[in-house]
C-alpha cells in the first residue's frame, strides 16, 4: 500500500497506451508480430508495476544490480530500435515520395508536348524527336 500512487499512475499510464493501440488497430496496419510484442509490453509492464522486487531479481541474474538499471537498459535497447525502425520507414517513404514525383513530372511532360506537337506531329508525319 506504500507505493500505490505510483502504481495506480503506472497502471494508467499503460492503460492509455493500450487505449490507444486498440483504438488505431485496423488504421495502424500493425503486424502481428508488433501486436504480440506490445502485448508482452503491456504484461510485463503490468508485472513489475505490482512486483518489482522480481525485475530486482531478475536483473540480479542477468548480472545488473538492480531493476531500475535493467529497466533502463532494455528502454535504451528499445529506443534504439525504434529509432532505428523510424529511420528506415522515412527513408522508404522519401523514396516513394521521389518516385511518385518523377512519375508525375514525366506525365506532365508526355502531356504538355502532347499538347504542343500533337497537332504538327499527325499533320506532318514526322515524330516529334527527329526535329
Amino acid at each position: 500500500m506504500k507505493y500505490l500512487w505510483i502504481q495506480l499512475l503506472l497502471l494508467v499510464g499503460t492503460g492509455s497506451l493500450v487505449l490507444m493501440f486498440v483504438r488505431r488497430w485496423d488504421a495502424a496496419h500493425t503486424r502481428a508480430w508488433k501486436r504480440m510484442a506490445f502485448a508482452a509490453f503491456v504484461i510485463a509492464n503490468i508485472y513489475a508495476v505490482f512486483r518489482p522486487q522480481d525485475v530486482t531479481w531478475v536483473a540480479n541474474q542477468l548480472g545488473v544490480g538492480r531493476g531500475t538499471d535493467l529497466v533502463l537498459y532494455l528502454l535504451v535497447v528499445a529506443m534504439a530500435f525504434m529509432t532505428l525502425n523510424t529511420f528506415m520507414r522515412f527513408r522508404s517513404l522519401e523514396k516513394k515520395l521521389t518516385d511518385l514525383a518523377r512519375a508525375i513530372a514525366v506525365n506532365d511532360g508526355q502531356r504538355v508536348n502532347e499538347g504542343r506537337f500533337g497537332d504538327e506531329h499527325e499533320a506532318s508525319g514526322v515524330e516529334v524527336g527527329q526535329r
